[in-house]
């Protein structure tokens, strides 16, 4: 009985927490905290491979920015450097060098790559040290070299394996 209990306290409180997290969602939703983005609508970025972006860099213009796009219309020969750029800018946000222009990107990389081996070096030394038993006494050098004397004595393989290239006489490797 106290069993059934439990099980409906606890399907009560899985309901409240979905009723809370959907309710809060919902209000997160009516107060616009994110804005969806409409892919369909033409956007603007600046793209190597595209050069011509689907709508100018600035939608909304100023009054000198209106009173420049005027005297686009006009001979070219007329405006002035920095006017030419201005109408650029109002375009694009940035110049083929620009665009090509490396970035310090790679330095966050190789520090997130060293960081990670880093961590894995240390949890492999933990496991090492706090985890994994510790080495077998038969990796030994003084095992082994008991071993190899032991297979020597009984003569094992003594064709073509090991105890064909012993000197049992000299006591030595042929």
């Amino acid at each position: 009985m106290l069993r059934l209990t439990t099980g409906r306290v606890g399907c009560l409180l899985a309901r409240r927490a979905t009723a809370a997290v959907t309710t809060s969602s919902t209000r997160m939703a009516s107060k616009e905290v994110s804005e969806s983005v409409d892919m369909s609508q033409p956007m603007y970025w600046d793209r190597v491979d595209i050069p011509l972006p689907d709508k100018p860099y600035k939608d909304v213009l100023t009054d000198a920015d209106k009173s420049l796009k005027q005297k686009e219309k006009g001979p070219w020969g007329q405006l002035t450097k920095e006017e030419k750029i201005a109408l650029y800018r109002l375009t694009f946000c940035k110049t083929y060098p620009e665009m090509k222009q490396q970035t310090a990107e790679w330095k966050t990389v190789i520090g997130g790559i060293f960081f990670f081996l880093g961590f894995t070096g240390i949890v492999i030394w933990w496991q090492s040290v706090y985890v994994y038993p510790p080495r077998p006494r038969t990796f030994d050098d003084e095992w082994k070299s008991q071993q190899l004397k032991r297979m020597l004595d009984m003569k094992i393989n003594p064709i073509q394996g090991i105890s064909a290239k012993w000197d049992y006489e000299k006591g030595q490797w042929k």
